[in-house]
């Protein structure tokens, strides 16, 4: 089985922030979570490094745009390390494995005919890197995303006769039964999308003739491939187009391609069009998520409320920090965040529950076992029901992309193991009837295993942590990949050392409510 998902690449005019960790994040969690289920998974990410806007910020700095691109590109990387991404790889715009694909598809076009020249004018938002028509304009004269006035701009470029496609687009994103069928996400995405295409589609412009940070045409070389059209050429790029013919087969087309809402109408209209220009399989599924705002205000560099990946690693972990950002809020919707819904969270969440669980699990065992649990014929029920609600409501919602709900599934279960400790008060049978307590701390271990398998894509080292202080045998990824296979619950052996009996108090310490907040960032 073959999985293939993308994020968008990721232009270098600046660092990486919340906004690209949530679409990575979530990405990593659904290739991870492929990849337990035996899929071989491709995760493609990267850098967009062309365009007038890296000219500009490269000439800024005193540095000529490759070294720019090289240096940001590098931070990307960092950031994503830091992460713990598990992209299969990383594509960058400058580098001749894509000029050698945009080349192809632009000269596959122009020999097709979808390819004319012109003179044109029109709104160009330096911010966004595209022309607007008058009616896509707010009505400030502003464009929608940066909220600044479009500079009327005229040249002659190459058009591409995107007005062509209209109501093949239309049919692939409409008609479910369609061999070639588009499907976008959310619903209301896939609405606005239906709702432009029937009020019609312009050709648009292919090229400039006034930046030269591009890649040129093959067919003129006085003028540059629009960074758009470019950047998008690069999910094909990835996979070996056009020199590895057994690799790009393999793996186009594309199962996801995930993405923020603001370009959403690149990939599921332009891109489409393209591919079909070139005889080339469309993706086959488009999903478009909300941004953030923070305390109710957006993000932007000059409000100074911009939060960093290596922020919110510093206040919570790794771990941590994968999981808040993408359960937040409901993925696929806007949502506003705060520096103090992010620590109740964690509070709640990581601390309260699964912390919980894990503390006081490892702490009885040690109590009235000295760590040396009785192998007896422990009571299932409990296990039996932990993972028949997870494989009911968590396998359901992660297929679907439903990343919340899927981690709300995995908190219910963890709640529902604390709660049944409260029931079973095994202090009190401690005084009573050792082997009653000896199979209660055993369902508990094994309830935790369970747990920690569906652990792994949101947060895979604190799943394999747990899985090494509950004492459980074998590598926790083989396990799960066998586990979700076939859904029998293992029944582990438990080696428990008196050495993790510290992990448990560094998994998730809680955080204080009472620092000092402010409205831009946490002092």
């Amino acid at each position: 089985m073959i999985f293939y998902i993308t994020t968008p690449i990721y232009y270098v005019n600046d660092i990486a922030h919340i906004g690209h960790s949530y679409t990575t994040i979530a990405a990593d969690i659904i290739a991870r979570w492929k990849r337990l289920n035996n899929f071989d998974v491709f995760f493609l990410t990267g850098t967009d490094e062309h365009g007038a806007k890296i000219a500009a910020a490269a000439k800024e700095k005193g540095k000529t745009p490759q070294d720019l691109c090289d240096e940001m590109s590098a931070k990307f990387k960092e950031v994503w390390k830091l992460l713990n991404i598990s992209y299969t790889d990383f594509i960058r715009t400058t580098e001749q494995r894509h000029f050698t694909a945009v080349e192809k598809i632009i000269q596959i076009l122009f020999n097709k005919r979808f390819i004319f020249k012109k003179k044109y004018e029109g709104l160009y938002c330096v911010g966004c890197e595209r022309f607007y028509p008058q009616k896509d304009i707010d009505e400030n004269g502003c464009c929608p995303f940066h909220k600044t006035k479009p500079i009327l701009q005229s040249e002659e470029n190459y058009f591409f006769k995107l007005s062509a496609f209209q109501d093949s687009i239309l049919k692939r994103i409409t008609n479910p039964n369609h061999k070639e069928h588009i499907e976008i996400q959310p619903e209301e995405r896939k609405n606005e999308i239906i709702g432009k295409l029937k009020n019609g589609l312009e050709d648009i412009s292919l090229s400039r003739s006034i930046v030269e940070w591009g890649i040129p045409l093959p067919f003129d070389k006085k003028q540059t491939v629009y960074v758009w059209v470019d950047a998008l050429i690069n999910y094909i790029t990835g996979i070996g187009y056009p020199e590895n013919t057994t690799k790009f087969q393999k793996y186009w087309p594309a199962d996801v391609h995930l993405m923020a809402k603001d370009i959403l109408w690149f990939h599921a209209v332009i891109w489409p069009a393209i591919l079909m220009g070139a005889e080339l399989p469309l993706p086959k599924q488009v999903y478009a998520h909300g941004f953030f705002t923070l305390n109710g205000d957006k993000m932007s560099k000059s409000l100074g409320n911009v939060i960093s990946p290596q922020e919110l690693v510093n206040k919570y972990g790794v771990d941590a920090s994968r999981y808040l950002t993408v359960t937040i809020t409901p993925f696929g919707s806007d949502g506003d965040i705060s520096w103090q819904g992010l620590t109740l969270k964690y509070n709640t969440d990581l601390a309260n529950n699964l912390g919980n669980l894990v503390s006081r699990t490892i702490k009885m065992a040690d109590k009235y076992f000295n760590l040396k649990v009785p192998q007896t014929n422990f009571d299932l029920d409990l296990v039996k029901k932990v993972a028949g609600f997870l494989k009911e409501n968590f396998i359901v919602n992660m297929n679907n992309m439903q990343l919340h709900k899927a981690s709300q599934a995995l908190q219910n279960a963890i709640a529902l193991v604390n709660k049944q400790i409260e029931c079973d008060a095994p202090w009190k049978t401690a005084k009573t009837d050792a082997d009653k307590l000896a199979s209660y701390i055993y369902s508990y271990l094994q309830a935790a295993d369970i747990i920690a398998l569906y652990l792994l894509p949101f947060m895979p080292g604190t799943a394999e942590k747990i899985w090494h202080i509950m004492g459980a045998s074998g590598n926790i990824n083989e396990i799960a990949k066998k586990y979700f296979a076939d859904f029998i619950i293992p029944k582990n052996g438990f080696s428990i050392s008196k050495s993790q009996l510290q992990n448990t108090e560094s998994l998730f310490p809680r955080i204080s409510l009472t620092v000092v907040f402010n409205k831009k960032r946490l002092k």
